[in-house]
């Protein structure tokens, strides 16, 4: 029989190989040998515990703020509350940004234009490549542009065979053979990227990138990836504030957006910071921290993302800890199942993004990721704007289906399962629409 130390190793293995798998696990072994159990999720409302909420005007000092004037001193002081307890700090020192276009095509009967960008980030004798596609009107400008990353490989949003399959590693759930992209996931991820219709008819343009180009999924040590840039600043138990993977994809998107501002049709065009799930955590995060994201994006993130992390409902930060261990900063895993000493939660960071606008998508059958948190983060989050002279929810009752409520917090909640879909761009471009002032 193995030994319980060969029998952690290999446990080891599995998880840095193949981390999805540990999804379909409800435990785990500790590094001392025990199993940790993962607390079952709740799904039921009555046993959602009573929980209370810092207001997004507490100070340092734990006194309000009242002037517009103190707001901006109060969004660094949020920002840095989140990046200490939950996602962590990034590098301050940026990389060189040089971006290379290495290919151009037409999509979708003519309406389409796509380019495709080598955006390489090079700092001291190391170097990054993200493989930027960018798709905007064709003969007509782009009215703003959306900014978000994809789960498989640029390929995966397109049938055009002109586009690159990623280089580095990828889930072996697409198409993918041994964790390297291949043509079987060419087109597999369309219906989440509706570019004939977002792009070819109503007028924006969708840059997206390979989240795995910025940094791969999966618990590497923190080895690969932007990561590897900065040696000096990996995250270790004597530094439990450093950036995790969300931090650093956030981090990446800002990248792409210095890439992008230099285009010459998206000089002067306003940036909408765009993600699903894990993607939409991103997305928020992104935002909170970077003022070019004009408007951002929400869509099914759920813990860590949209939803009150105090609700205990659905996914809790412990599994999330336990699951994905290399998303957060070590300093969230305190909190597993003691969401109530957070001294965070959520609403802080859609009030970090206080006073632009706000779009939060949940989906009826997506418990998992709490719609009703999701909502009431954007809820909780209205006296920032209040105080900015901006309107939020209307109320703190979920909303019903199929319909968008809000005002620079704006919300919908999707009939169906947790995905993104026309309907959720839809409802987006809808939003982007009434704060940019185009039809």
């Amino acid at each position: 029989m193995r030994s319980l130390d060969d029998g952690l190793k290999t446990l080891a293995r599995i998880a840095r190989v193949f981390p999805l798998l540990l999804l379909a696990s409800c435990m785990m072994a500790s590094a001392e040998g025990q199993e940790v159990k993962i607390r079952p999720p709740n799904y039921d409302e009555s046993k959602v515990p009573q929980y209370t909420l810092t207001s997004p005007l507490a100070g340092p000092d734990g006194k309000p703020i009242e002037s517009v004037g103190q707001w901006s001193g109060q969004q660094e002081y949020l920002v840095k509350l989140l990046a200490t307890h939950e996602y962590g700090f990034a590098p301050q020192e940026l990389p060189r940004v040089e971006a290379k276009k290495v290919e151009t095509g037409i999509e979708h009967e003519g309406t389409v234009r796509r380019e495709q960008w080598e955006v390489t980030l090079t700092r001291n004798d190391r170097s990054v490549v993200i493989d930027l596609l960018l798709y905007l009107p064709a003969g007509k400008p782009a009215v703003g542009c959306f900014v978000g990353l994809n789960f498989r490989g640029n390929h995966t949003v397109t049938k055009a065979p002109q586009v690159r399959l990623p280089k580095g590693w990828v889930p072996n759930d697409t198409g993918a053979v041994e964790n390297r992209a291949a043509e079987g996931g060419r087109g597999e991820s369309i219906a989440r990227w509706p570019i004939a219709q977002i792009v070819g008819e109503r007028h924006f343009a969708v840059a997206t990138a390979y989240c795995g180009d910025i940094d791969p999924d999966f618990d590497d040590g923190f080895t690969n990836g932007v990561h590897s840039l900065y040696p000096e600043f990996i995250p270790d138990d004597a530094h439990p504030d450093r950036w995790g993977t969300i931090s650093a994809w956030a981090w990446g998107m800002s990248r792409m957006v210095d890439a992008l501002e230099k285009h010459p049709d998206l000089q002067l065009k306003p940036f909408l910071a765009i993600g699903h799930s894990r993607l939409g955590k991103t997305a928020l995060w992104a935002g909170a921290q970077d003022s070019r994201m004009a408007i951002v994006y929400s869509n099914n993130s759920g813990c860590g993302g949209a939803a009150l992390s105090k609700r205990a409902y659905g996914e809790s930060v412990a599994r999330i800890n336990q699951v994905f261990p290399h998303w957060f900063c070590r300093n969230f895993r305190q909190y597993n199942d003691r969401e109530e000493s957070l001294p965070i939660d959520q609403h802080l960071l859609i009030a970090a993004i206080a006073p632009r606008p706000v779009y939060i998508a949940s989906a009826t059958e997506d418990q998992w990721a709490d719609p009703l948190g999701e909502y009431l983060s954007g809820w909780y989050a209205a006296p920032a704007y209040e105080l900015l002279g901006q309107k939020g929810l209307p109320s703190p009752k979920l909303p019903e289906a199929s319909r968008s409520v809000g005002s620079r917090v704006g919300y919908h909640l999707r009939v169906g399962k947790h995905d993104i879909l026309l309907e959720d761009w839809n409802h987006f471009a809808d939003f982007a629409s009434r704060w940019l002032g185009n039809p």
